[in-house]
């Protein structure tokens, strides 16, 4: 296990030295959820990374992390307390693939979250590089049909109104895009490039429960300079934990 400072040392979580670790799409997931969210759900939270960075930030009240990996669960049940959010959030094991009545006796109810949040596996089964760790391998690998089940169980999760967001592989937006515009609407794309002139490596996709409003694709954003590996300004802010994602 390693501890590992996020958000400039406002929040420090232990996770696996060696399988699945947080990194910035964990971050700016839970950057981006809308201030004054009484009710988050994270799906997939692995060790809480992105529902304890809502929280940190003060954008959610309380949060429920849902993950089916045990020793997953058990970090993310030990940063919760490690990190003071005992009486604010809980983490449940819960298997977003399930029935839905499996995930609502486990804790994952219908309409009871007024945002939900989640960065799913990406790599379809048979394609990319299987990762040698079992938990990496989890987090990274699903079958595509599984991506529109984890859209499903958001969906039905969120309150009417509420808020949907997922963070994604660019070049795997087509599936997604698709499960979203069945469910939602208000759909906003927000794609992330890693240095300017290049294509865009990532997306967060939002989208509000029962509405029928058109979608907005928003111009691309840098994470990087053109040289090195520092942040630009907007993003730096956000890892140091001095702002949140302005949509």
């Amino acid at each position: 296990m390693t501890r590992d400072a996020f958000l400039g040392g406002r929040l420090t979580l232990s996770q696996p030295r060696n399988g699945f670790r947080a990194g910035l799409d964990s971050v700016l997931l839970g950057a981006a959820v809308p201030k004054g969210t009484a009710r988050l759900a994270d799906l997939g939270a692995g060790v809480g990374t992105a529902g304890l960075v809502a929280l940190a930030l003060g954008l959610a009240e309380t949060a429920l992390l849902a993950e089916i990996d045990a020793e997953a669960l058990t970090l993310a049940a030990e940063n919760i307390a490690a990190n003071g959010f005992a009486a604010r959030a809980e983490a449940h094991a819960i298997d977003i693939a399930a029935p839905a009545a499996a995930r609502r006796a486990a804790g994952l109810v219908d309409n009871g979250f007024d945002a939900v949040i989640a960065n799913p596996p990406f790599f379809a089964a048979g394609r990319g590089t299987p990762a040698p760790d079992a938990s990496r391998a989890g987090a990274r690998h699903m079958p595509e049909a599984d991506l529109d089940q984890w859209v499903r169980s958001a969906a039905a999760s969120a309150k009417a109104g509420g808020t949907v967001i997922f963070v994604y592989p660019a070049t795997a937006l087509a599936p997604l895009l698709a499960s979203f515009s069945a469910r939602f609407g208000a759909i906003t794309l927000l794609p992330l490039c890693p240095r300017p002139g290049e294509a865009a490596s990532r997306v967060l996709i939002r989208g509000i429960k029962g509405s029928r409003a058109p979608l907005t694709l928003l111009a691309s954003r840098v994470l990087h300079g053109t040289d090195g590996r520092a942040f630009s300004a907007e993003f730096d802010a956000i890892f140091r934990g001095a702002a949140r994602l302005d949509w």
